[in-house]
């Protein structure tokens, strides 16, 4: 099977274009030659047959063949609202959740966040996980990118939120009534998945996300790390859709 790389830059052809920068690092490192095939994408949702036609120190040049329509998302467009678990283990959420099928990630900030990023290095680290989105899903077939969102506070981003935009909301809460696996997948409809930190969710922050139309639910009787219980409810809604 051809490797396959992103470029950040609208694809047509048939045409010949030298790749962009990162494309053609990873074209290097491979030791790919005049001949050898690869599969590009953009993000749109199509894929490339393409070839290499020249090598250069800094230049990879490449032939665009076939165009291809592909379809490995979910119908279910869900985006996991996640506040950020300590160390570096986002960097573990954001790259199961593109291979499971987000659509977005928003990282937040909450009152018991041990992770606190604002300005330069909030950005920094918003591209470094748009990089693990993008190799991930080079690896897995998706043809399309999951979105890193800019970070926010989990306050300002609810405060934010559209009440009347059509997106089913859940909450996740070791303390709610309601357990997910009662909550039929039902059609599929946008959906936000909101997600604590290791300490969970403020009772007043709980009661603020229901404010703004989350329904709380719970995983079942084990407490889930930070960075485990949102891609259990992605992975259930994937297995739900496969």
């Amino acid at each position: 099977m051809p490797p396959r790389f992103f470029v950040d830059t609208p694809l047509a052809g048939p045409a010949e274009l030298s790749l962009p920068a990162t494309a053609a690092r990873h074209v290097q490192v491979l030791r790919l030659q005049p001949g050898s095939p690869l599969t590009l994408f953009d993000g749109s949702g199509d894929e490339w047959q393409a070839e290499v036609t020249a090598m250069g120190r800094s230049e990879v040049r490449v032939l665009l063949h076939a165009r291809q329509l592909v379809d490995r998302e979910l119908a279910t467009a869900l985006t996991l609202c996640v506040v950020m678990p300590a160390n570096d283990r986002m960097d573990g959420i954001v790259e199961k959740a593109t291979e499971l099928g987000a659509v977005a990630i928003q990282p937040l900030m909450s009152e018991r966040s041990v992770l606190r990023l604002q300005g330069e290095r909030a950005q920094k680290k918003q591209a470094h996980w748009q990089g693990v989105a993008i190799a991930a899903a080079e690896q897995c077939g998706r043809a399309r990118v999951t979105q890193i969102h800019p970070v926010q506070t989990l306050a300002a981003w609810l405060a934010g939120l559209d009440a009347a935009a059509p997106a089913r909301r859940w909450l996740l809460s070791p303390t709610a009534a309601r357990p997910l696996h009662e909550r039929a997948a039902g059609e599929p409809q946008p959906t936000l998945v909101l997600s604590g930190p290791e300490g969970g969710l403020s009772p007043a922050e709980e009661q603020a996300a229901r404010e703004r139309g989350f329904e709380a639910l719970q995983l079942g009787p084990r407490i889930l790390r930070a960075d485990t219980a949102p891609l259990a409810v992605l992975g259930w809604v994937a297995l739900q859709q496969a």
